[in-house]
């Protein structure tokens, strides 16, 4: 379905969503979300009950969450428990807050695989005030690694243009990463909200990274993609509820592919992470 088809119809299909989405994939893993209170504007995600609800709705089975506390907020433990708690008996997996500027974060990331049973750890370097080359960064790798940790970093939040004038935050620099991951070969780094002009050609020789494509843009985001980026290292993210959760759905209905290339993308890929 190609953009203005799905925006003639729109209507119809999103009266039809909780039906069609199950008919079209039987399982569906969105490997970016959020929950809680945005810093600066009101979602929809405050009420964990209601957003799980949507979720379902939509033929979500399982949700990567993190917590929009995590950006800003210090007590970063509170916060992951908090997240922990919120996405007990759900459909969402928590992905607990590291801010490798405070201290004892390691100590955290203990915290979260230990005591939350988390499997991932989300990372906001531009927000928590380092950078890629930041020793801290190393060192999180192959602890994370350690305690079995994938590693999401977010690389933007929103365009520069859109922030709240007082509080801009630039994209994470990506240049240095390649480098890195070839020295800590056991790491396995997941790009969020990386965009196309951002995926460097020699992260595209990394093994150990993926992408989520919530921020790949341009009919055909994710078909054209593939073009240069491993099927097997992309998958579903939907940077929900930031972005409207049918965006996208849109994304991969308007991407001619397979149902093989459609099930990596929608679940398998995700799963393999955590096997």
């Amino acid at each position: 379905m190609n953009r203005r088809n799905f925006m003639l119809t729109s209507s119809a299909m999103l009266a039809a969503t909780s039906l069609r989405a199950v008919d079209e994939t039987k399982k569906l893993t969105d490997c970016h979300v959020y929950l809680g209170s945005h810093p600066f504007r009101q979602l929809g995600a405050e009420n964990a009950k209601e957003f799980i609800q949507r979720l379902n709705l939509r033929g979500v089975t399982e949700a990567w969450t993190g917590a929009f506390e995590g950006l800003l907020r210090r007590d970063v433990a509170n916060v992951n428990r908090e997240l922990a708690k919120a996405c007990q008996n759900s459909i969402l997996r928590p992905c607990g807050t590291i801010n490798l500027s405070l201290p004892d974060w390691q100590d955290d990331v203990k915290r979260c695989a230990e005591d939350h049973d988390m499997r991932v750890i989300r990372l906001h370097p531009n927000y928590h005030g380092y950078d890629l080359q930041a020793p801290a960064f190393r060192q999180l790798l192959p602890l994370a690694a350690k305690h079995r940790l994938l590693v999401q970093l977010v690389i933007q939040m929103e365009n520069e243009r859109t922030q709240n004038p007082q509080v801009r935050v630039a994209p994470v620099d990506l240049k240095p990463l390649s480098g890195i991951l070839q020295e800590i070969k056991e790491s396995r780094i997941m790009l969020l909200n990386a965009n196309a002009t951002m995926l460097l050609h020699d992260l595209q020789e990394c093994p150990n990274v993926w992408i989520d494509f919530a921020m790949i843009e341009g009919v055909g985001g994710v078909e054209n993609l593939l073009k240069t980026w491993p099927l097997e290292r992309l998958v579903f993210g939907s940077f929900a509820p930031v972005f409207y959760w049918e965006s996208a759905r849109l994304k991969m209905q308007e991407s001619a592919l397979d149902p093989a290339q459609t099930q990596a993308v929608q679940e398998r890929n995700a799963a393999a992470l955590l096997s």
